[in-house]
């Protein structure tokens, strides 16, 4: 009887097992001839023989065999399933198998003694005809098959040899020789057998290991090697399958949330360039154990790269909020690297399908640009994108689009605000402010236009045509005067920019020492080591540097002892703080830092009469801000202090006449 389909042999398989399943498929076929023939051999003999060989033999023999048969019929146990259960079965029906031959050989000739030549020659036939069918049906088992044709071949032939009938011997020679023949098959097949399961088996555990070398690699292509958490292919590969699980066929319907987070460190740059990258890549391996260990159920983190984590929610907002928080909270542990306590923040951007996106790219763009936000409005913060961020992101888009098609040359300008002396109160230097007069959107504030700029890679092309135009009007100030003209992070990045600016300061004559250069510490952190060798070329060729902006970043300390600088530019923050006596100080203490240092220290944003003199007071030798005079163009500026009675350039007498 055919087994059932979760009873057959796999191609994993143990090949005793195997052997034993298949053997399975053929044992009832043998206990069903050796039963019917049993039968028959029985009914031809009664009367012949005595009753107790014709019924009372057969009653035991018979039953015996059906209930062998039934068991093999009956589902396998799980312990034959197992290599060693298999090979107790099949050494049982080895056993059994000689029994039965035995028991039935010596039974059919113990009938072959009653009756006429007829029934001597139906005994004959019994057995040759048993033993063929039994040995066919021992295929998978040569030793059980070995035993029963020998314990059965021998007795009918030697039977057959005394009988003296030629006939009889003739026919007993014929199935020895049928038997031996046989056995010597069935030896062949079984072999073909083994080996035929023992290569699938071998081929199944090839594919094992290839299947687990193939996981492994797939593994090792999703996971970042110094973090252990999943990589930027495995965190876009998950969103899109988040985005396809979350697919309706019906665009009514109401669409599950989920978040898409993404997390940059807060003062990562700043200890990587003060402890070496070592130190940094030790850093981010534990902050990597401790989002692993945070991330579970909804919650997914990977590494994007740098000091930035993509985290995904499967989860609405409310949810995602508290959880995103909990890994910003983790991150702040302090960390104890090398006898050592490292402290970092972390600030993180939250967009919710579908209400900002509904692709990878919109989803992850609004999260960074939430993320862009929190650092520069609320740093070490958790935001969720909002309808007012979509409204900015439109502005930026609007602002790139017409950037692209202005012409800069006709387009932008530059406005100059002075800088004051705060002891004799005259301009010592203007700083040179960008200026865009969109014909599509009018007049561009100047953050926005040097953000989109960057966005866009053309600040490069801005900054040389408006350092072209301050260099023009630095010939009409009067030469004590001198020129602050800011540069941007891929200003300094770009060593051709800078060869171009230090050519066109050789082209004009002017002496490099009017000339100074702004750069703020967001500017720095980029990359500080390069940031530092541009400016240290421009030192080397003449002009000064100030850091502007000081005290509104986070590495202004190591900004102060790195870079080469000639000025400190206070933020205009601390003028607001000056109402206070703990303002006060640390605008004084900012002051005794810049002496130490060797800085002169401008003092930004005044705008009243009391904070110049508090700013006078504490000994700031320069200071800037409305007060004093706002950004203007250049011939407003040359009136300004021909009205002031500064002598000016005869080319900037003709200019203002």
């Amino acid at each position: 009887m055919p087994l059932s389909k979760n009873h057959l042999p796999t191609s994993e398989t143990p090949l005793v097992v195997a052997t034993l399943l298949h053997f399975r498929r053929q044992v009832p076929w043998m206990y069903a001839l050796l039963a019917i023939n049993a039968t028959a051999l029985a009914y031809t003999h009664a009367g012949l023989a005595p009753r107790w060989m014709t019924h009372a033999l057969p009653a035991l023999l018979v039953p015996l065999i059906l209930w062998r048969m039934f068991r093999w019929l009956m589902p396998p146990t799980p312990e034959m399933l197992t290599e060693a259960g298999a090979t107790r079965m099949i050494n049982r029906a080895t056993v059994l198998g000689s029994f039965f031959a035995v028991a039935f050989v010596s039974w059919a000739l113990g009938l072959a003694a009653y009756g006429g030549p007829y029934e001597h020659g139906h005994v004959v036939v019994f057995i040759g005809i048993t033993v063929l069918g039994c040995l066919f049906c021992l295929t998978h088992l040569p030793g059980a098959a070995t035993a029963v044709g020998i314990l059965v071949s021998v007795p009918l032939v030697v039977y057959c040899l005394l009988s003296g009938n030629p006939v009889f011997v003739s026919v007993g020679v014929n199935i020895a020789l049928v038997t031996a023949v046989f056995l010597i098959v069935l030896k062949d097949a079984h072999r073909v057998f083994h080996n035929l399961i023992a290569s699938r088996n071998a081929l199944v555990t090839e594919r094992q290991q290839a299947q687990r070398l193939s996981d492994e690699n797939r593994l090792l292509a999703h996971t970042d090697v110094l973090t252990g958490l999943p990589n930027r292919r495995y965190f876009f590969g998950a969103l899109e399958a988040m985005l396809e699980a979350r697919h309706q066929p019906d665009p009514a319907a109401p669409a599950t949330p989920f978040c898409v987070g993404v997390l940059d460190l807060d003062r990562f740059k700043a200890i990587n360039d003060t402890y070496g990258h070592v130190c940094g890549d030790r850093l981010l391996g534990e902050i990597g154990q401790r989002l692993n260990a945070a991330a579970q159920g909804p919650l997914t983190v990977a590494r994007l790269g740098g000091d930035e984590f993509g985290v995904l929610f499967d989860g609405p907002p409310d949810l995602a909020q508290p959880a995103i928080r909990a890994l910003c909270s983790n991150i702040h542990v302090p960390i104890a690297i090398d006898g050592f306590e490292v402290t970092l923040g972390c600030s993180a951007g939250i967009a919710v399908y579908p209400e900002a996106g509904t692709t990878a790219h919109a989803l992850f763009d609004r999260s960074d640009y939430a993320l862009y936000h929190v650092k520069a409005h609320q740093r070490g913060g958790c935001a969720v994108f909002s309808h007012e961020q979509e409204a900015l992101i439109r502005v930026e888009q609007r602002v790139e689009a017409a950037l692209q098609v202005a012409c800069l040359e006709r387009e932008l300008e530059l406005h100059y605000q002075p800088i004051f002396d705060t002891r004799t109160m005259t301009v010592t230097s203007v700083e040179a402010l960008a200026r865009w007069k969109s014909p599509v959107l009018g007049e561009v504030a100047p953050a926005t236009l040097i953000a989109a700029a960057e966005r866009l890679g053309v600040i490069n092309a801005v900054t040389l045509i408006l350092f072209e135009r301050a260099l023009t009007s630095l010939t009409v100030l009067p030469d004590p005067v001198s020129l602050s003209f800011n540069l941007s992070a891929q200003d300094l990045m770009s060593p051709s920019t800078m060869r171009e600016i230090v050519r066109m300061i050789v082209a004009t004559n002017i002496s490099p020492k009017r000339i100074i250069f702004e750069v703020t510490e967001t500017s720095l952190v980029t990359d500080m080591a390069a940031a530092r060798e541009a400016l240290e070329r421009l030192r080397d060729f003449g002009v000064r540097t100030a850091l502007d902006d000081f005290g509104t970043g986070y590495s202004s300390l190591c900004s102060l002892h790195e870079l080469p600088l000639d000025i400190l530019k206070v933020d205009r923050t601390f003028v607001n703080g000056m109402a206070t006596g703990s303002g006060r100080s640390m605008v004084a203490a900012i002051r005794n830092l810049a002496q130490s240092l060797s800085l002169d220290c401008t003092m930004e944003g005044i705008e009243t009469e009391n904070q110049l003199i508090e700013v006078t007071l504490a000994g700031y030798r320069y200071a800037q801000g409305y007060l004093l005079g706002r950004p203007m163009p250049i011939d407003a500026l040359l009136m300004t202090m021909r009205e002031q009675h500064v002598h000016l350039p005869e080319a900037a007498r003709h200019s203002v006449g």
